[in-house]
């Protein structure tokens, strides 16, 4: 049964392995025989011991499993791994140990099959130990039954939770907060939480679905139609703090919904709740502004100097500063006929002072720096701006100056900023092609990465199509440099911004198209896909 021990060949390793180990201690009768007196003292625990001493200095297999069948009163469970141990020491100390005779082995694994049932837990996984050591096989009976003993007294596994029954709503909740689905969106599934009934539609719902919607870039028209519908029916029950959550896809995903109710309803829910939360109200109105839907009536409050001086003293009154003084560029160049309240010249600050969270996240999955490294290559370090913030607070990735001759010219010689409001127009009515006594046209190269867009690549996200159509109404010249692995929906790089009608107009005519898109040359083709 035990070829190994029978044969006296077990492996020198496994043998040393059971030199190593410490001698098991009595559990039941406190400390070894170099400590203190045991519990309980008396004779009794002194013939435990003397037991014990008598296994530790046995000479032969023979004489181990003489000790222990001669003395059943005196046995305890833990002299069977003491048993065990020496059996390792005897067959591991001599260069040629012995045969072992079979029934030795059999004896004594009948006796620890036979008393195991007693063997506390230590003791049942120190003998297990010692006998796959020993080479006792594992589907033996030895090993078996002391796997047995420790499945039996391994604590019972507490039987899995019932899963509530989810109906309607609250399944559709638990699975838009679940972490998994949140970190990997998965649009099939949410395209059939569209199918829900409309009873199963709560508001909170609806946000957690809004902001899975915003969060991932996914622009689903079935999905925002079906949260314009509900802002539509629940407009009385929508507090503006749902609100502002519930429209923030629209604008972060460029998408203006079919819902004929929609702006009428937001402009009933501003007109309502406009002095209740401010900070809600200015969100509204940045998710119309990303929309090209600003109601005026909302304008004529949010610049009244009664909102503004309440808000002054407000913790969050930089971050509405910010957003009013987006709302005014955007009344400068996109609503020629506002005629209401303006933001105060005091009161304004820089818009987007700085490249956006986004970018600064992602940053190294960035092209910037390739595309910087082939301008400067192509033309040098003085022939281009990088990271420059022109009024009224965009943060551009490149700017150059061109003349009108199509020659690049150094930055430092030009006045990099295009005065702001466009010296074309009066004050508050913006044209789309402004015009200035500078002859040279300020280019702007956009940097349009993946995540820049929806999760189709194909729509601009709300705040990047606002900044590019904000800085073409400026009088920029817009040269968007697209990754390769998103395809470029306009047919010429100029058409991204201020629209050119004939090919004299445009500031690049004698720029070569290699030269003008740095994306194309060699050094800036090598860049793998982030």
């Amino acid at each position: 049964m035990l070829r190994v021990l029978l044969s006296a060949q077990a492996s020198p390793a496994r043998l040393s392995g059971l030199l190593l180990i410490p001698p098991v201690q009595p559990c039941c009768l406190g400390p070894s025989k170099w400590g203190d007196r045991p519990l309980g003292g008396g004779p009794r625990a002194g013939h435990v011991q003397g037991l014990q001493r008598l296994l530790e200095q046995a000479k032969s297999p023979g004489e181990l499993l003489r000790w222990l069948g001669q003395n059943p009163t005196k046995v305890r469970a833990h002299h069977y791994p003491v048993a065990l141990r020496r059996l390792g020491q005897l067959l591991g100390s001599q260069p040629r140990p012995p045969p072992v005779e079979q029934a030795t082995l059999q004896d004594l694994s009948q006796l620890i099959i036979r008393n195991c049932p007693s063997f506390d837990i230590h003791t049942i996984h120190v003998c297990l130990h010692l006998a796959v050591l020993l080479g006792f096989p594992s589907d033996g009976p030895l090993v078996c039954a002391l796997e047995q003993e420790r499945r039996f007294r391994l604590p019972p596994k507490p039987p899995p939770p019932l899963q509530p029954v989810l109906r309607g709503g609250q399944r559709l909740e638990a699975a838009l907060s679940c972490p998994r689905f949140l970190r990997y969106p998965r649009q099939n599934l949410i395209s059939s939480l569209a199918e829900a009934r409309p009873e199963e539609l709560t508001p909170h719902v609806m946000v957690l679905l809004a902001q899975h919607l915003a969060r991932h870039r996914l622009r689903e028209p079935q999905l925002l139609e079906a949260i314009a519908h509900f802002l539509v029916v629940q407009e009385a029950q929508l507090s503006s703090k749902v609100v502002q959550k519930l429209v923030l896809p629209f604008g972060r995903l460029n998408y203006l919904p079919l819902e004929q109710q929609f702006m009428p309803c937001l402009e009933r829910i501003l007109a309502r709740e406009a002095g209740v939360a401010p900070l809600a109200t200015v969100n509204i109105l940045m998710s119309l502004c990303q929309l090209r839907c600003l109601p005026f009536r909302a304008l004529h409050f949010v610049f009244s100097p009664g909102f503004i001086n309440h808000i002054s003293g407000t913790p969050h009154a930089l971050i509405v500063r910010r957003y009013l003084s987006l709302l005014d560029a955007a009344v400068e160049l996109e609503l020629p006929g506002y005629r209401g309240p303006r933001l105060p010249r005091r009161q304004q600050v820089p818009i987007f002072p700085q490249p956006l969270i986004t970018d600064r996240a992602r940053c190294k999955y960035s092209h910037k720096d390739i595309v910087a490294e082939g301008l400067r290559q192509l033309l040098g370090e003085e022939k281009y701006r990088q990271d420059l913030t022109v009024p009224p607070g965009y943060c551009t990735d490149f700017l150059l100056c061109v003349s009108s001759s199509g020659a690049v010219l150094p930055v430092r010689t030009q006045d990099p900023f295009l005065p702001y409001p466009p010296r074309s127009c009066p004050q508050g009515q913006a044209a789309s092609n402004p015009t200035t006594r500078d002859p040279a046209q300020r280019v702007v190269l956009m940097l349009r990465e993946r995540w820049h867009f929806c999760r189709d690549g194909r729509v601009l996200l709300g705040s990047r199509a606002l900044r590019e159509r904000h800085l073409g109404l400026m009088g920029y010249q817009l040269l968007p440099v697209r990754g390769r692995t998103l395809p470029d929906p306009h047919p010429h790089p100029c058409h991204a911004g201020n629209p050119v009608s004939s090919p004299h107009s445009c500031p690049l005519r004698n720029w070569s198209h290699r030269e003008a898109c740095p994306s194309s040359r060699a050094t800036l083709g090598r860049s793998s896909r982030p």
